[in-house]
C-alpha cells in the first residue's frame, strides 16, 4: 500500500495510527516520522536520498574502466592473483586484491569460482538395535542378552 493512501485513511479517521503503520509494514513511530516529513516537504521528503550519493571511498569511474580495459585487452588469460600483483607493480595500483577481483567479476571478465564444499558433512547416525536402551534410567532388560554396562543383580 502506498503512503498517501494510508495517510489519507489516517486523516479521515478510517484507520488508526497503528493500523496505517502496519499496512505500510513499519512501526507507528516510523509512520509518525513519515507523516512529519510528508507535511513539511511532500512526497520529496519520503524519498531515500542515501542511494543517490556515492560513497566518498568509492573508486573513480575512470580507474575502474582503465582496470577492466587493461585486463580485457592484454591480460585476459592471466589469473586474478598474477594480474593484481602486476597491476600494483607496473601501474602503481593501490587497490586491494579483493577490490580488483570484484571489479573483474562484476564486468564478467573473470568467472566466479564455485564455493568450497563444507569440510565436515553432518550425517544422521544410523539407527542400530538397542540405541535407545536405558535412556530413561530404568534397569529393565530391553534387549535379551544385552546389558550394556548394567549388572543385573546390582541394578
Amino acid at each position: 500500500m502506498r503512503f498517501e493512501e494510508a495517510y489519507e485513511g489516517y486523516q479521515a479517521k478510517r484507520l488508526t495510527q497503528d493500523e496505517a503503520a502496519s499496512l505500510l509494514g513499519v512501526c507507528s513511530r516510523s509512520f509518525r516520522r513519515y507523516m512529519n516529513r510528508y507535511q513539511e516537504t511532500g512526497l520529496e521528503g519520503l524519498c531515500d536520498k542515501r542511494m543517490a550519493n556515492l560513497s566518498a571511498r568509492a573508486a573513480p569511474v575512470d580507474e575502474v574502466f582503465r582496470l577492466t580495459d587493461l585486463y580485457s585487452s592484454r591480460y585476459s588469460r592471466w589469473n586474478v592473483r598474477h594480474f593484481h600483483r602486476w597491476y600494483q607493480r607496473e601501474h602503481e595500483g593501490e587497490r586491494s586484491y579483493s577490490w580488483v577481483k570484484n571489479q573483474l567479476q562484476s564486468a564478467d571478465l573473470v568467472v566466479k569460482g564455485k564455493s568450497p564444499d563444507p569440510h565436515r558433512i553432518k550425517r544422521v547416525p544410523s539407527a542400530l538395535p538397542g540405541m535407545m536402551i536405558h535412556q530413561d534410567g530404568s534397569t529393565h532388560l530391553w534387549v535379551p542378552g544385552c546389558l550394556l554396562g548394567f549388572d543385573r543383580d546390582n541394578g
